[in-house]
């Protein structure tokens, strides 16, 4: 059958053929299907790092990529910074993937690239936060290019929606609450009053360790807690955030105390990089344990899951390997009967990717959203955080585009 009389016999002849590109119209989307995808070629890379404004939720500054492609579409990707002073390594680190194995690729083939970028180099195949989110930065662009060729939203493309609303939770930081357990429960009431069902806190909130914190210390912990529950009931889930501040035993010790409260799980109990201790603490407690957001590729991940050290799966789509790779991580979470609860301190682009995995994703528990104005002003179509609940971005790829009046105001460099 010749070409013509295949179009007049689909109805859909006399559609635009220009310059080899012929485009059929999406009937599902509104957009088009670019018949020639197969042949599209990554072209260009610019990076762009913006300054955030306070409170700064998300860093002090964002590490932002647009990748170019032959055929005039652009994909968004995000490296987040992690409080990182100096971003020009990671520009740089990005600068020179690109260089060495991006130019000149399809960002359909996104399994080859991935590959190419994490195994190319013999001695840095290895899962850590200063390469792997670099890769992940790359990969989510590719995707916002697949989705903005075809017309769909990236969960469209890994499955389709399972979740139409998303459960999101808050940070929760009542001040003075270590001396007067009663002023958490205070705030608590008015979270439950603006819709919230969910959110994290950490009163301890000490970084590095393991630190060994006196029973005083930890009394005055489960006492906000009581506080809480006197208050609101069982309206609001309350995560502990724990930041690997505890030994082993201090662990299972403060675990101990707050199982009467029913915790919606205690995140990060022990650091992550021994897993075997946080396995042991998971075996003593019965709050569920959270982890994830420090953890990249299915690798660490799977080791994790074997050893039942976590049950809540708090990976980062920014860093872990990109939306694919934690495709693959909530997939193996699925399979051991684990939830998802991704990690967001991040720039909007990176959260973008996560609410695309978390719609297509089965296994989605909740989503964690930290935020500034900055994250809303600087997209045309805000995303939208409503009685804890979060509308994932329909469009095309990552279902987001940026204000570039907003992008030169922040504008800190360019590359």
């Amino acid at each position: 059958m010749r070409r013509r009389q295949f179009l007049n016999t689909i109805g859909l002849s006399t559609i635009g053929v220009t310059s080899g590109l012929s485009l059929l119209p999406n009937l599902g989307v509104g957009h088009t299907l670019a018949l020639n995808r197969q042949k599209i070629k990554v072209t260009g890379l610019k990076t762009m790092v913006l300054d955030n404004i306070p409170p700064y939720a998300g860093q002090r500054q964002w590490l932002i990529i647009q990748l170019e492609t032959d055929q005039g579409v652009i994909g968004l990707g995000e490296r987040p910074t992690g409080g990182t002073p100096n971003l020009k390594p990671h520009v740089s680190l990005i600068q020179d993937l690109f260089d060495r194995y991006i130019v000149g690729e399809n960002p359909f083939d996104i399994e080859r690239i991935w590959q190419k970028l994490y195994a190319s180099i013999h001695d840095y195949r290895h899962p850590g936060l200063y390469a792997t989110p670099a890769i992940s930065a790359i990969e989510m662009a590719c995707w916002d290019i697949i989705g903005k060729v075809t017309g769909q939203p990236v969960f469209n493309l890994l499955g389709g929606r399972v979740h139409d609303q998303l459960r999101a939770y808050r940070y929760f930081e009542p001040a003075g609450a270590m001396d007067r357990p009663e002023a958490a429960g205070e705030e608590a009431i008015k979270l439950v009053e603006q819709g919230i069902t969910c959110c994290k806190m950490d009163p301890l909130y000490k970084l590095g360790g393991p630190y060994d914190f006196s029973l005083e210390t930890m009394r005055k912990v489960a006492r906000i807690f009581e506080s809480i529950r006197k208050s609101v009931g069982d309206k609001l889930e309350i995560g502990f955030g724990g930041h690997g501040q505890f030994s082993t035993a201090g662990a299972i010790r403060i675990a101990s105390m707050l199982e009467p409260y029913d915790p919606y799980f205690f995140e990060e109990p022990v650091h992550p990089e021994n897993v075997d201790e946080m396995a042991r603490v998971a075996a003593h407690t019965n709050i569920p344990i959270a982890s994830g957001e420090r953890l990249v590729t299915k690798f660490e991940f799977s080791e994790i899951l074997q050893k039942q050290a976590a049950q809540i799966i708090q990976l980062d789509v920014g860093q872990c390997g990109g939306i694919l790779e934690s495709k693959k991580i909530a997939g193996m979470a699925e399979a051991h009967y684990a939830m998802t609860a991704p990690h967001m301190f991040c720039g909007p682009v990176a959260f973008a990717a996560a609410l695309q995995l978390n719609t297509c994703s089965p296994n989605f528990l909740i989503q964690e959203y930290n935020y500034t104005d900055l994250h809303s002003e600087i997209l045309l179509d805000p995303i939208r955080y409503e009685n804890g609940f979060i509308s994932p971005p329909t469009g095309p790829g990552l279902g987001i585009e940026l204000n570039e009046k907003v992008i030169q105001r922040q504008l800190v460099s360019k590359g």
